[in-house]
């Protein structure tokens, strides 16, 4: 079944929300292979609603696909469209200092520290 791709060669603006946005998809050229596909969205912003201003992340999105690939462009605007509307977005804060007690185990979360466009 071919699935009609609304964002890829073609210009697109910014949907107005989440709910507006639309993935699109592309065929996987290596459907017989598990691998893992990895998108990384080092600068991510969202509004929040309540102070107006901006709240930053870094997002990571790992997944092995099977006949087909999320295509990129797609995605980057469906990320975009948070821009205005949170979206209901988590923040997890975390704060540390020195060894963790005796079996407790915190993963390694492999983002370093936002130090912005270098």
């Amino acid at each position: 079944m071919q699935h009609k791709r609304i964002h890829l060669g073609q210009s697109s603006k910014i949907p107005a929300s989440p709910e507006e946005a639309v993935l699109d998809r592309v065929p996987n050229p290596h459907p017989d292979t598990n691998y893992v596909a990895r998108f990384t969205f080092p600068e991510f912003t969202v509004m929040c609603p309540v102070t107006g201003q901006p709240d930053f992340a870094i997002v990571v999105i790992d997944y092995v696909p099977n006949l087909s690939l999320i295509e990129s462009k797609s995605l980057k605007l469906y990320l975009n469209s948070f821009r205005n509307p949170r979206g209901g977005m988590p923040i997890d804060v975390f704060w540390q200092a020195g060894r963790l007690p005796r079996d407790v185990w915190a993963p390694d979360p492999g983002v370093r520290s936002y130090r912005g466009r270098e």
